[in-house]
Protein backbone atom coordinates (compact mmCIF):
# COMPACT_ATOMS: atom_id res chain seq x y z
CA UNK A 1 0.00 0.00 0.00
CA UNK A 2 2.76 2.69 0.69
CA UNK A 3 4.79 1.92 -2.41
CA UNK A 4 2.04 1.37 -5.36
CA UNK A 5 -1.34 2.42 -4.13
CA UNK A 6 -0.08 6.32 -2.85
CA UNK A 7 -0.14 5.94 0.94
CA UNK A 8 2.74 8.04 2.24
CA UNK A 9 0.93 8.57 5.36
CA UNK A 10 2.59 5.13 5.95
CA UNK A 11 5.58 6.76 6.37
CA UNK A 12 5.63 7.55 9.96
CA UNK A 13 4.38 4.40 11.13
CA UNK A 14 6.69 2.47 8.79
CA UNK A 15 9.78 4.19 10.16
CA UNK A 16 8.36 3.54 13.29
CA UNK A 17 8.78 0.21 13.38
CA UNK A 18 12.18 -0.04 11.76
CA UNK A 19 13.38 2.06 14.72
CA UNK A 20 13.04 -0.89 17.18
CA UNK A 21 16.25 -1.89 15.37
CA UNK A 22 18.01 1.71 15.79
CA UNK A 23 20.16 0.00 17.96
CA UNK A 24 21.79 -1.79 15.73
CA UNK A 25 23.07 1.27 13.17
CA UNK A 26 26.25 1.44 13.80
CA UNK A 27 27.47 5.26 14.05
CA UNK A 28 26.94 7.82 11.04
CA UNK A 29 27.45 10.68 9.36
CA UNK A 30 24.34 11.15 7.25
CA UNK A 31 21.51 9.38 5.85
CA UNK A 32 20.83 8.89 2.32
CA UNK A 33 18.12 7.86 0.32
CA UNK A 34 18.00 5.49 -2.80
CA UNK A 35 16.88 8.15 -5.54
CA UNK A 36 14.04 7.58 -7.52
CA UNK A 37 14.67 8.72 -11.75
CA UNK A 38 12.46 11.91 -12.06
CA UNK A 39 10.47 10.09 -14.61
CA UNK A 40 9.58 7.62 -12.06
CA UNK A 41 9.17 10.09 -9.66
CA UNK A 42 6.70 12.67 -11.31
CA UNK A 43 4.57 9.50 -12.07
CA UNK A 44 4.31 7.62 -8.46
CA UNK A 45 4.35 11.38 -6.93
CA UNK A 46 6.68 10.52 -4.34
CA UNK A 47 9.85 8.31 -3.24
CA UNK A 48 8.98 5.78 -0.72
CA UNK A 49 12.88 5.80 0.31
CA UNK A 50 13.00 9.71 1.29
CA UNK A 51 9.86 9.29 3.10
CA UNK A 52 11.05 6.72 5.35
CA UNK A 53 14.71 8.78 5.04
CA UNK A 54 12.95 12.15 6.08
CA UNK A 55 11.47 10.07 9.46
CA UNK A 56 14.44 8.56 10.24
CA UNK A 57 17.05 11.06 10.27
CA UNK A 58 14.60 13.43 12.15
CA UNK A 59 13.97 10.61 14.87
CA UNK A 60 17.92 9.88 14.78
CA UNK A 61 19.07 13.31 14.83
CA UNK A 62 21.19 13.14 11.69
CA UNK A 63 21.12 15.10 8.76
CA UNK A 64 19.53 13.63 5.63
CA UNK A 65 20.98 14.44 2.27
CA UNK A 66 19.10 14.90 -0.83
CA UNK A 67 21.15 16.05 -2.91
CA UNK A 68 24.21 13.72 -2.78
CA UNK A 69 22.87 10.61 -4.68
CA UNK A 70 20.95 10.74 -7.80
CA UNK A 71 19.84 8.11 -10.33
CA UNK A 72 21.29 8.95 -13.91
CA UNK A 73 19.29 7.35 -15.92
CA UNK A 74 15.85 5.56 -16.04
CA UNK A 75 15.39 1.98 -15.20
CA UNK A 76 12.79 -1.08 -15.41
CA UNK A 77 11.00 -1.44 -12.40
CA UNK A 78 13.29 -4.48 -10.70
CA UNK A 79 10.96 -6.49 -9.43
CA UNK A 80 9.66 -7.24 -13.03
CA UNK A 81 13.42 -8.72 -13.57
CA UNK A 82 15.03 -12.01 -12.41
CA UNK A 83 18.47 -12.05 -10.23
CA UNK A 84 21.30 -11.52 -13.06
CA UNK A 85 18.51 -9.21 -15.27
CA UNK A 86 18.39 -6.73 -11.85
CA UNK A 87 22.22 -6.30 -11.63
CA UNK A 88 22.53 -5.49 -15.32
CA UNK A 89 19.43 -2.99 -15.29
CA UNK A 90 20.87 -0.89 -12.44
CA UNK A 91 24.66 -0.90 -13.51
CA UNK A 92 25.92 2.18 -13.30
CA UNK A 93 22.28 3.85 -12.97
CA UNK A 94 23.65 5.85 -9.76
CA UNK A 95 26.16 8.77 -9.24
CA UNK A 96 27.13 11.01 -6.62
CA UNK A 97 27.32 14.58 -6.91
CA UNK A 98 27.85 18.02 -4.73
CA UNK A 99 30.85 15.30 -3.02
CA UNK A 100 32.10 17.64 -0.70
CA UNK A 101 32.04 16.55 2.65
CA UNK A 102 31.31 12.94 1.60
CA UNK A 103 34.74 12.50 1.83
CA UNK A 104 36.16 9.45 4.52
CA UNK A 105 32.51 9.60 6.10
CA UNK A 106 29.95 6.66 7.22
CA UNK A 107 26.73 7.39 5.51
CA UNK A 108 23.24 5.62 6.17
CA UNK A 109 21.50 4.67 2.94
CA UNK A 110 17.45 3.58 3.02
CA UNK A 111 15.73 1.89 0.85
CA UNK A 112 12.76 0.27 1.42
CA UNK A 113 12.71 -3.67 0.18
CA UNK A 114 16.06 -5.17 -0.36
CA UNK A 115 15.64 -8.34 -2.54
CA UNK A 116 18.69 -8.98 -4.67
CA UNK A 117 20.85 -6.24 -3.32
CA UNK A 118 21.45 -5.45 -6.23
CA UNK A 119 20.19 -1.43 -6.13
CA UNK A 120 22.00 -0.61 -2.73
CA UNK A 121 25.07 -2.39 -4.08
CA UNK A 122 25.09 0.04 -7.17
CA UNK A 123 24.46 2.93 -4.78
CA UNK A 124 27.23 1.97 -2.68
CA UNK A 125 29.84 1.42 -5.51
CA UNK A 126 28.65 5.18 -6.73
CA UNK A 127 28.98 6.73 -3.19
CA UNK A 128 32.28 4.78 -2.54
CA UNK A 129 33.81 6.28 -5.77
CA UNK A 130 33.12 9.43 -4.55
CA UNK A 131 35.18 8.73 -1.75
CA UNK A 132 32.49 7.44 1.35
CA UNK A 133 34.40 5.23 3.58
CA UNK A 134 31.67 3.06 5.06
CA UNK A 135 27.67 2.27 3.35
CA UNK A 136 25.25 1.38 6.12
CA UNK A 137 22.39 -0.08 4.14
CA UNK A 138 18.80 0.30 6.20
CA UNK A 139 15.60 -1.36 4.23
CA UNK A 140 12.50 -1.72 5.46
CA UNK A 141 11.88 -5.04 4.71
CA UNK A 142 13.41 -8.12 3.33
CA UNK A 143 11.86 -10.09 0.27
CA UNK A 144 12.48 -13.46 1.06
Amino acid sequence: MFKYRKCPSLASPLADLMLVWKDKIPPVDLVLAVPLHPKRLRMREFNQSVLLADRLATRLALPLSLNHLLRVRATLPQTELHRADRVQNVRRAFAAQQTDGLEGRTVLLIDDVFTTGATVNECAKALRRAGVEKVVVWTLARRV
